[in-house]
C-alpha cells in the first residue's frame, strides 16, 4: 500500500487500520483524515510524497499578466473584433486557471 492509496481509503477502514496497526494510540475516533493517514503512514513506514512546487512564472507575474491581458481585451471589446477578444479571453482563463492550479499545489 503506497500514500496514494491511503489517501482514497474511508475514514472508517483508516479508523480500524489505526486500532488494528498502533492499539497504543488513543483519540482515534476523533482525528481527522490527514491525521489518521499521516499517523498510518510513518507506522507503516510509507513515505509521503513531496508537493510538487509549480516552476516558472511566480503569483505577482502570473496577475501582472492578467491585467495586461485585461487592458488588451477590453481594446479588442471597443474595437469590435471578436477574434481578439476571443483569444484575449482564453488566455485570460489559462492565467487564472495555472494560478489556481499554482496555489493548490504550493
Amino acid at each position: 500500500m503506497d500514500y496514494h492509496e491511503l489517501q482514497k481509503t474511508r475514514v472508517n477502514d483508516l479508523r480500524e487500520m489505526m486500532k488494528e496497526h498502533c492499539p497504543e494510540v488513543t483519540g482515534v475516533v476523533g482525528m481527522k483524515k490527514e491525521q489518521l493517514v499521516d499517523a498510518l503512514a510513518e507506522k507503516l513506514g510509507i513515505e509521503k510524497p513531496h508537493k510538487h512546487v509549480a516552476a516558472g512564472l511566480g503569483k505577482r507575474a502570473i496577475k501582472a499578466e492578467i491585467r495586461e491581458l485585461k487592458v488588451k481585451r477590453q481594446a479588442a471589446l471597443e474595437a469590435g473584433d471578436g477574434a481578439e477578444l476571443k483569444k484575449y479571453r482564453r488566455l485570460i482563463h489559462r492565467r487564472k486557471r495555472r494560478l489556481r492550479r499554482m496555489m493548490q499545489l504550493s
